[in-house]
C-alpha cells in the first residue's frame, strides 16, 4: 500500500509541472481571465467566502497600511469591503500575461468606484496551484489610471 502511494506521488510530481506546459499560452490566458473575472464577481455578489477561495495561503496583498501577509490577514483586511448590499468598487482584467512555464500570470486592469469611474489600476500575480486552480499570490493597486 505504501509503495503504491509512493509511486502515485512520484508520478504526480513528475507529471503535474508538465500539465500547464501542455496547454497553449492562449488557453492559459483564458483560464486566468476566467479566474480573475470570477474573483471580481465575488465582490459584486457580496460573496466573501468565495472571495477567499481565490487567494493563496501565502498571498501578499499590498494596501495603504502596508502588506497583508497570508490568507487570514488578507481576509481580515478585506472583510469590510463585503459589508453592505452594494460593492464599494469593482475591477476587470484588461491585460493578462502568462509565463511560458505556465505557472505564473499577471493580470491588470481598472478599478472602478460604485459610480463606474476609474479610480485605480490593479495588478495581480496568479500562481497555478498543484490542484490545477489559479490563485492570487500578489495583489497591488495603484491610484489613478
Amino acid at each position: 500500500m505504501i509503495k503504491s502511494l509512493f509511486s502515485l506521488l512520484l508520478v504526480l510530481i513528475l507529471v503535474c509541472p508538465h500539465m500547464a506546459a501542455s496547454q497553449t499560452n492562449d488557453e492559459l490566458v483564458a483560464q486566468v481571465r476566467a479566474a480573475e473575472a470570477a474573483f471580481a464577481l465575488t465582490m459584486e455578489n457580496r460573496d466573501f467566502e468565495s472571495f477567499k477561495s481565490y487567494i493563496a495561503d501565502d498571498a501578499i496583498f499590498f494596501g495603504d497600511e502596508g502588506a497583508l501577509r497570508g490568507l487570514n490577514a488578507v481576509a481580515a483586511g478585506w472583510q469590510h469591503f463585503f459589508e453592505g448590499d452594494t460593492a464599494p468598487f469593482s475591477w476587470e482584467p484588461n491585460t493578462i500575461d502568462v509565463l511560458e512555464s505556465g505557472q505564473l500570470a499577471l493580470s491588470s486592469g481598472p478599478v472602478l468606484n460604485a459610480d463606474g469611474d476609474q479610480v485605480a489600476t490593479f495588478n495581480s500575480v496568479w500562481r497555478l496551484e498543484a490542484s490545477g486552480r489559479w490563485k492570487v499570490i500578489f495583489d497591488k493597486g495603484c491610484d489613478g489610471r
